[in-house]
């Protein structure tokens, strides 16, 4: 079983072969590839974890498209004054599929 830790917006996702992640929203189009920095590489038994060794590898992923996150509210509320107010967000989100680590 070989797996990877990449580096992907702020976070470190756990990705192989044809895993779908979702990541912050990416600069590219549909269908673009797009290489993702390696943190940590296993490949059976053998961890792979120095820098020197990782620049080597590659994990590579072809963007499936975009979307956006779950709507959050928030609330912002204070006894007796009168203050409420209501906002609203939404992520920007990139998806992408994993096709090769090598």
């Amino acid at each position: 079983m070989v797996y990877a830790v990449v580096r992907a917006g702020g976070r470190q996702e756990k990705v192989s072969v044809g895993t779908i992640v979702t990541l912050d929203r990416l600069k590219v189009k549909a269908g673009d590839n797009v290489s993702l920095p390696v943190l940590l590489l296993v490949d059976g038994d053998k961890v792979t974890h120095e820098a020197a060794a990782l620049a080597s590898v590659k994990v590579n992923a072809t963007v499936l498209g975009d979307l956006r996150g779950p709507k959050i509210v928030i609330q912002k509320y204070k006894n007796k004054t009168g203050y409420k107010k209501r906002q609203g967000f939404r992520a920007d989100l990139t998806r992408v599929q994993i096709t090769e680590i090598k």
